[in-house]
């Protein structure tokens, strides 16, 4: 761990955009963490969703070290085995599609940041008195913004990032940050299969750094 877990969250804050994704091919993955920090990019979330993932994470943690500001976590974490694997190989943070107790004891214990996903106000309230410091919405497609308001009301003071179905364009991104959400997580809206495929990551900096552009603009029109 070279962050404190304020750093994290103050960092996952501040850019508002956490890049979700996964590949089998380390060069690929490579070469989208590049694109994604030259973009502006300072918190990355790969996936464990696929039998080589923790081979590519391991190797794509020691190929990040390069950047002295950038924070790499794993998603898709679902057991406390799962943790243990991706933490002894560096991540940074972990994030789980759902509230699982175990992962939130293990993640406590380590004083790691633990991003539990929640779609319901008991889930959420529960992540809350777990110590979740932020709390992932999932699925974002079918809570939709009404859902992070109606939290918001209730319990104002927590941090929500959703995920799933997130757009990056200016008006999707809008109702989001407009509904009180912390930052929001970005996979395939985010990534062109095509560019990815074609070697365009050129094209996937400047995608990304406009959405990155989209969501400075909300923040500074919503203080």
């Amino acid at each position: 761990m070279k962050y404190t877990n304020q750093y994290i969250i103050n960092a996952m804050e501040s850019t508002g955009l956490i890049p979700v994704f996964n590949h089998q091919d380390i060069s690929i993955a490579k070469e989208v963490l590049d694109a994604s920090y030259k973009a502006g990019v300072r918190v990355f979330e790969f996936t464990d969703r696929d039998e080589k993932a923790l081979a590519v994470f391991t190797e794509l943690h020691k190929y990040a070290s390069k950047y002295d500001d950038l924070t790499l976590g794993i998603g898709t974490i679902f057991t406390k085995t799962q943790a243990m694997q991706f933490l002894d190989a560096g991540a940074d943070f972990i994030v789980s599609p759902a509230l699982i107790p175990e992962i939130a004891d293990f993640c406590n214990e380590k004083k790691i940041v633990w991003i539990p996903g929640c779609a319901t106000i008991t889930e959420v309230y529960t992540a809350h008195q777990l110590g979740a410091q932020l709390i992932k919405a999932f699925p974002g497609n079918v809570l939709g913004p009404d859902f992070i308001k109606a939290i918001k009301t209730v319990l104002p003071q927590l941090k929500i990032m959703p995920t799933g179905g997130v757009k990056p364009s200016l008006e999707n991104l809008k109702l989001w940050f407009d509904a009180g959400v912390s930052c929001v997580g970005i996979g395939s809206q985010l990534f062109n299969k095509d560019d990815v495929k074609n070697g365009k990551f050129y094209k996937l900096t400047d995608d990304i750094k406009e959405a990155l552009q989209h969501v400075q603009k909300i923040k500074t029109n919503n203080p």
